[in-house]
């Protein structure tokens, strides 16, 4: 589809902020929303250095015709240092991928990867309150994913990582929210749980081994691997030859779209999508 935006005088600017921007797929999508919605709005993408980032966030947000921006690589992170998030996922990550201009100039800082989660469990159906589950693989989205989840009251939320001591890091960052729940889990080793979630880039590239066995998921729980590919990782093939319900990561990222919408004020947009998210996922994941 052939974008024809009229930008103006009016038009409130928003960017998406990251080094490099040239992988980005929201400008398109965005703007197509905002497009088809009759909204004055535009998503610009802006190829900014890190080191550039304090001096945007003092003098480039000045601008009272700038929305607010999305963050990606390698910005998350120091965004949430200088703006201290105060929404405890992105506290508990570490990370901050989109911040908000209130019109006296405030910024606000929100992280959506976490709750594009467990927004697309709810999608395919599945629990995590009451439920044994394991995050394999402490970083950044792993942070997000276990923070996410500890808000939903598993009984039981362990986190592996090849070094130890980050795993005992995030969980207790995790206490807060899960009390005895969250804890280290000594191996990879899923059997007994009833949900778990490849949080590692293992599966990425074609010979990477297993996050973990598949034989050794429990007939009856889920596996979602947060690798954002549309052919099913090699994890994936092996647990849904086996039978058993494994999902691929794309879809939370899918479902943050509303909450990008909702929480930049165009309510309108999100509430039409929610209840029905295809032309998004057609949008990001052509077949």
């Amino acid at each position: 589809m052939q974008m024809s935006m009229r930008i103006t005088g009016t038009t409130r600017v928003f960017y998406i902020l990251g080094d490099p921007v040239a992988q980005v797929r929201a400008p398109e999508v965005y703007n197509r929303l905002f497009e088809s919605h009759g909204v004055d709005a535009v998503l610009v993408p802006l190829k900014l250095p890190a080191a550039a980032l304090p001096g945007f966030l003092e003098h480039g947000m000045r601008a009272q015709n700038v929305g607010g921006f999305w963050a990606t690589i390698p910005h998350k992170s120091q965004l949430a240092e200088l703006l201290q998030p105060t929404d405890p996922v992105a506290a508990i990550a570490g990370a901050v991928n989109a911040v908000k201009r209130h019109p006296d100039g405030r910024l606000e800082a929100a992280l959506f990867d976490g709750i594009g989660f467990v927004k697309g469990l709810d999608h395919f159906g599945i629990d995590v309150a009451g439920r044994r589950v394991l995050v394999v693989g402490a970083g950044g989205g792993g942070h997000a994913v276990a923070a996410a989840i500890a808000q939903r009251g598993p009984s039981r939320l362990a986190v592996f990582n090849r070094t130890r001591e980050r795993a005992q890091a995030l969980v207790s960052r995790l206490q807060p929210l899960a009390g005895d729940a969250a804890v280290v889990a000594d191996t990879a080793d899923p059997a007994s749980f009833d949900l778990v979630v490849n949080c590692t880039s293992q599966g990425l590239k074609p010979g990477d081994a297993l996050p973990f066995d598949p034989s050794r998921v429990d007939t009856g729980a889920a596996v979602v691997d947060i690798i954002m590919t549309r052919e099913p990782t090699p994890l994936l093939q092996a647990c849904r030859a086996r039978g058993l319900k494994a999902q691929a990561g794309f879809e939370m990222l899918v479902q943050q779209v509303p909450e990008y919408l909702r929480f930049f004020g165009f309510d309108a947009i999100a509430q039409s999508l929610q209840s029905n998210l295809d032309v998004v996922r057609a949008m990001l994941y052509p077949k």
